[in-house]
């Protein structure tokens, strides 16, 4: 069976007016060298999660790359991508922990999976004009700024076990941002990761207890989840993120769109779907959450090489990561203090992802709609508004959500009505 890649020219060079498309590739040593690029730019996000949440990073690794080879199979090639951990699953993660442990938490990103699964298969029936009316830029930046910026506590507490080791960290992600070009300068978090921590070795705040003691290929951890039907409230913190993940993937396809300059919107359906199954696949199996990662997009900005031959490479080198016990025992020797100075580079980076949302579709916030919608939305989530309701606690990020949605939607009604919208 042939492979269902060209080789782009002569496969060694990409001229400066050209790209490498997603369906041809250049030579396999070349392929092979940008699929690592592509493991590299998604490692020191992928990891963060699994050791801010406390899953193991082997197995989350092991379904990050299951997950990509699946959304590449998926959209039949032709949609460039890896799946690894997403950031805005981590508060709704952290308040299930609180009630039912790791077990309670991979249940909902079960339930997130599925729905985004089934918002799936909406758009690709009936396409993505629903998402546009439903989710305005205004209310989804909202609510992926409030994810973020809600997070910013758990930085803080991270940040104040070991301060002089999280400003380090966080000096080497601002200024690896500014001096460095290229891929190094989108790697910034993982760069400030590796500073920090060889800050945290020389000031005796690393502990490789565990790291002798894991073997070098095994299995990872697997743990299934636990659903438990009582547990509504924390079900419904999750499902903001469904919102995310959409607005994260709409992004992802017009982004690659926009650079291939191909119309690759009737993809959104299958990209959606895909993502959902590799989310529903990690949760059952004890791994992060999945999502698209611009940390790619800017190494195919970069290279012009499009190929989905290199995320093929890149989805089989993070399962072999994830088949190495001692590798996920080595990250998870990373200390607070590094998480902290990291952590509270990347929850703002988050929540700026919201703002850019505004600003890239130009938000007109001189129209009190847009105002409020805003504004409140993110006041309810940056100081964790809770509500308690028929002896159920909704936190901040599911009270901002809702907010976002009804004040939107509700005074375009009011101004419909009285002409004036």
């Amino acid at each position: 069976m042939a492979l269902p890649w060209s080789l782009h020219g002569d496969g060694r060079t990409v001229d400066s007016t050209e790209i490498v498309a997603p369906e041809e590739r250049l030579t396999w040593p070349r392929t092979i060298g940008l699929g690592g690029q592509h493991v590299v730019a998604m490692f020191g996000a992928t990891f963060l999660v699994p050791i801010i949440t406390g899953f193991p990073p082997s197995t989350t690794l092991l379904f990050s790359g299951i997950g990509t080879l699946l959304f590449l199979i998926i959209t039949k090639n032709r949609l460039p991508s890896y799946l690894g951990s997403s950031f805005a699953f981590l508060a709704p993660i952290a308040a299930a922990q609180e009630v039912g442990g790791m077990p309670l938490a991979l249940s909902g990103i079960v339930v997130v999976g599925v729905l985004l699964a089934i918002v799936g298969v909406i758009v690709n029936l009936a396409g993505t004009r629903w998402i546009d009316v439903l989710l305005p830029p205004v209310v989804s930046g909202a609510i992926v700024a409030l994810i973020g910026f809600n997070l910013a506590p758990a930085a803080r507490d991270n940040f104040a076990k070991a301060p002089l080791t999280a400003v380090i960290t966080l000096a080497a992600v601002v200024l690896s941002a500014v001096l460095f070009r290229g891929l190094l300068g989108r790697l910034s978090i993982f760069v400030g990761v590796v500073v920090g921590y060889v800050a945290a070795l020389l000031l005796g705040e690393v502990d490789f207890g565990a790291v002798g003691d894991a073997a070098w290929v095994g299995l990872p951890t697997f743990t299934a989840p636990a659903f438990d039907a009582s547990a509504l409230p924390v079900y419904l913190g999750f499902l903001p993120v469904v919102l995310a993940l959409i607005a994260e993937n709409v992004g992802h396809v017009k982004g690659v769109g926009q650079l291939t300059k191909r119309n690759l919107d009737p993809l959104t359906g299958r990209a959606l779907f895909a993502d959902g199954l590799s989310t529903v696949l990690a949760g059952l199996g004890g791994g992060s959450a999945t999502t698209t990662y611009g940390e790619n997009i800017g190494v195919m900005s970069a290279t012009r090489v499009f190929s989905t031959a290199a995320y093929w490479v890149a989805g089989v080198v993070a399962i072999l990561l994830g088949l190495s016990p001692k590798i996920g025992a080595v990250i998870f020797t990373i200390p607070p203090g590094v998480l902290g100075g990291v952590t509270t580079a990347l929850y703002g980076l988050i929540g700026v992802i919201g703002i850019r949302i505004w600003v890239e579709n130009k938000v007109d916030f001189s129209r009190p709609k847009n105002q409020l919608t805003a504004g409140i939305a993110l006041i309810m989530g940056i100081a964790d508004f809770t509500l308690a309701l028929g002896g159920a606690t909704f936190g901040g990020i599911i009270l901002g959500t809702v907010a976002a949605i009804v004040v939107y939607h509700l005074m375009s009604a009011v101004g419909r009505a009285r002409g004036t919208d």
